[in-house]
């Protein structure tokens, strides 16, 4: 008898999902929880394990197109797939394996996309009840809901007319996007339409949102990275075989940001409404770019760890982040988050705010350029250092001291080694 293989629940926010990748052909043998096809959705990519052991009967739906939850994407038959001990027990253990794969990654979706996990945000309002808001130029925040974590309902609205609640003015509406002018017929012909994935357009989302929301800016300053660069040269194969990993200029960064987020703690607060929230910690996000898109893991209470245990976390991470194996933990919480675009060959950028954090820092590649040292022209490695801030929290003042306070430290890495 055919198993069927269906689109599991996808969390509540979540209603569709996009075929990215087919892991197995029709014919192709199947065992039980094996990985057979990837969901892409606007938070995450998911797998989708095979209910069953034998062989992939047929495929329904092909990769690029849209499906619904539950719509039927292909069907295992009896065939040479590894079998299950018990079949009976094979049916029952593999749904809740790809439930519980889908409920983290849709939790660590949320995470990444900023929302917080699905069980502490507040519903949207009822569709009956947001028509009568619209029509009322009623703001939701200003009514109560009574519904099921907090959602707004008719009744909540109309309890809230009764009550004279204030309506708003109309605002103007977005003017849409003009469409793209069609292609010369030369040109048409030579080039490709690709749809974007879930991810890409949430990540597109979120940056554009970071840059409505904050008050945006961008401060400059150059480190001379010699000193950095010699302790790593004279350390770097003691370092290695004393704590199994390469020493690498992460470390040295994350351990200076975090000395200067002790001095400036707007650069490391987030506003919650009319509150600012000051963090007496520092999880620090890493930026790593995979082949599906930007991710940030984060390394947790930074400012208590030695550099070494800051490269051996940073290197797990990045492994992680590659293979898509990051866990939820591996995702939230972060208060500041580090971008290196150095590695790329990046000389100079603006770096884009990981909303709710209120700075964000862009490392460099190292150059060598002449400068003034001591009345003498030498030539110095030199980096480019950004910091994008939010001017709602943060001042000129604060955002240009820290800076130059990792700076110091990375030009006088004892400082660090001493907590100086």
């Amino acid at each position: 008898m055919a198993t069927e293989i269906k689109v599991p629940t996808l969390g509540e926010s979540v209603t569709e999902a996009t075929i990215g990748k087919w892991f197995k052909k029709v014919g192709d043998a199947i065992a039980a929880d094996e990985p057979l096809v990837e969901l892409e959705t606007d938070k995450v990519t998911v797998e989708v394990p095979a209910p069953a052991a034998g062989t992939l009967e047929e495929i329904t739906v092909k990769e690029g197109e849209t499906v619904g939850v539950g719509a039927l994407l292909g069907t295992i038959g009896a065939g040479a797939g590894t079998p299950a001990t018990k079949p009976e027990a094979v049916a029952q253990a593999s749904a809740p394996t790809a439930a519980s794969t889908v409920k983290e990654a849709a939790a660590q979706s949320d995470k990444i996309a900023g929302e917080g996990p699905i069980e502490a945000r507040t519903m949207p309002p009822a569709p009956s009840a947001a028509k009568l808001l619209a029509e009322s130029n009623i703001a939701v925040d200003q009514v109560s809901g009574s519904g099921k974590r907090g959602q707004v309902l008719k009744g909540d609205v109309l309890d809230a007319i009764s009550k004279g609640a204030p309506s708003q003015p109309v605002e103007t509406p977005k003017v849409p996007a003009a469409p793209r002018a069609p292609s010369a017929e030369g040109d048409a012909v030579r080039e490709e339409r690709v749809r974007m994935t879930k991810l890409r357009q949430t990540i597109a989302r979120r940056l554009k949102d970071a840059q409505s929301t904050a008050a945006m800016l961008t401060t400059f300053n150059e480190v001379d990275m010699k000193a950095v660069m010699d302790l790593r040269a004279k350390y770097k194969d003691i370092f290695e075989k004393k704590h199994g990993v390469k020493l690498g200029f992460m470390g040295f960064f994350t351990k200076a940001v975090t000395h200067a987020l002790k001095e400036i703690p707007a650069v490391n607060a987030e506003i919650d409404g009319t509150d600012i929230i000051y963090k007496n910690y520092a999880h620090i996000g890493v930026a790593v770019g995979t082949d599906k898109g930007l991710v940030v893991p984060v390394v947790r209470d930074a400012d208590a760890m030695s550099i070494a245990e800051i490269e051996k976390e940073i290197g797990r991470l990045g492994i992680a982040a590659r293979d898509g194996k990051l866990s939820v933990a591996d995702m939230q919480g972060g208060t500041f988050t580090i971008s290196n675009g150095g590695v790329y060959g990046s000389l100079m950028s603006t770096p884009i705010l990981n909303a709710p954090q209120s700075g964000i820092l862009g490392m460099h590649k190292i150059q060598e350029r002449p400068m003034v040292v001591g009345g003498q022209i030498v030539i110095r490695p030199m980096m480019y250092l950004a910091l994008s801030y939010d001017h709602r929290i943060v001042d000129g003042k604060e955002a240009v001291t820290f800076l130059v306070r990792v700076k110091e430290s990375l030009e006088d890495p004892e400082r660090l080694v001493l907590d100086l």
